[in-house]
């Protein structure tokens, strides 16, 4: 087996001694079955990322996360990528002025969707109209809106093939998050859209009884965030291939932020996955690397170890330095910078070696952030089949400096 076991948690990859105690203080709170940290793991707000915590009737809000149903959509084109290479610079150019980048944008074109329509709304009409009123509009103002952080469109070379693939990354934006903050708000006695204090690092997640009224109501308002990081990925996946005039012949889509229904040890279990990828066999998944290092395709394999994973993997290559570690302590007064280890020339020097046309980012999310993602594949060689290999010829991202509200 790739894994050690520390302190009841099973640990793929160098054990983060911090990940590791939040790890083990979410396997000591509640009906917790099994406690996981993937190969790219590092700590997190009350559950690591990277970590997968199974309950027996228990679902945590906290551990989910703020950006519920984060995840990625790939696509593989029928284009070759030298074709696309040859205007790399224009292309690029027309999605960061095509696609909404950046915290609390709004899409300028109106998104009709039916997922407007979701029965599953009534959760919030249920807690209250001005609640409802208030994150039905926001969803509608921000479906199709990519946000920050490390979330991006991008696109990429298969070199074994010469393919054009585009992926993207991004969650439920402001609607996730707020239902987020409501919930907890809610377990904690607070009204949905009251003031939160906000969660501690380590502090021990929340948890609710999945056969109780709120547990019932936060799994339903969980899904419908899912639904909507899916129509949004969705949504600008299509601007995409229409600035590159093709069409779709593969699909990947997955999240990673997401607590699913599941067997497991003969039984049904929740299973929380916060920064991690549902590997069952022969599932298909993305996982992303830096700016400045592959992509891949992944299939999950029929193996003792998966099962000993609960059938869960990596997300991406991980965390080393924090952003502030990177891009310095930021003083929002004079939107400037201080101290970080990172310069931009640095990051810019980085990403053209590697080939790499790139609109927006920051230091903080600079190559030398992240860990190589082959280094976290090969610790979860018995649960993953790596199927397409890719690298990133075009990066779209929020711009450097915004601030980023979002804690996952």
């Amino acid at each position: 087996m790739a894994y050690a076991t520390i302190g009841g948690v099973r640990v793929w990859g160098t054990p983060d001694d911090g990940a590791v105690s939040q790890a083990r203080t979410c396997a000591e709170t509640g009906r917790v079955m099994r406690t996981l940290l993937m190969a790219d793991h590092h700590k997190g707000y009350s559950q690591p990322i990277g970590g997968v915590v199974v309950y027996d009737g228990q679902i945590s809000p906290s551990g989910v996360g703020y950006d519920i149903g984060c995840g990625n959509k790939a696509v593989r084109t029928g284009l070759m990528a030298v074709d696309v290479k040859r205007d790399i610079a224009g292309i690029m150019n027309a999605i960061s002025r095509r696609v909404s980048f950046g915290v609390g944008r709004v899409n300028e074109e109106r998104v009709d969707h039916e997922l407007f329509d979701d029965p599953d709304w009534a959760v919030y009409r249920a807690v209250g109209k001005q609640e409802h009123d208030k994150l039905l509009a926001l969803a509608r103002d921000q479906l199709g809106t990519v946000g920050s952080g490390n979330h991006f469109v991008d696109l990429f070379e298969e070199p074994a093939t010469g393919r054009l693939w585009v992926a993207n990354h991004f969650g439920s934006r402001g609607f996730g998050h707020k239902t987020a903050s409501g919930f907890l708000n809610l377990a904690a006695g607070r009204g949905f859209l009251g003031h939160a204090p906000g969660e501690k690092m380590d502090q021990p997640p929340v948890l609710l009884e999945m056969d109780s009224e709120l547990g019932v109501m936060y799994y339903r308002a969980m899904r419908l965030a899912g639904r909507y990081a899916y129509a949004g990925r969705d949504y600008v996946m299509k601007q995409v291939l229409a600035i590159l005039g093709a069409e779709p012949e593969m699909e990947v889509h997955n999240h990673h932020n997401y607590a699913w229904k599941e067997q497991h040890g003969g039984k049904e279990t929740v299973v929380v996955r916060k920064g991690a990828t549902p590997s069952a066999p022969g599932q298909l998944g993305f996982i992303g690397g830096s700016m400045g290092d592959i992509s891949v395709i992944v299939r999950g394999k029929d193996t003792a170890e998966n099962r000993d994973a609960c059938y869960s993997t990596v997300h991406g290559a991980g965390r080393i330095m924090s952003r502030t570690q990177a891009a310095g302590k930021m003083n929002w007064r004079t939107r400037s910078r201080s101290g970080g280890q990172i310069t931009p020339e640095q990051m810019k020097h980085a990403v053209a070696a590697y080939g790499v046309e790139l609109r927006g980012a920051g230091t903080d999310e600079s190559p030398f952030v992240y860990r190589k993602l082959q280094d976290v594949l090969d610790a979860h060689s018995e649960t993953i089949d790596v199927l397409h290999v890719l690298k990133p010829i075009g990066v779209c991202m929020a711009g450097a400096d915004e601030f980023d509200p979002y804690k996952d």
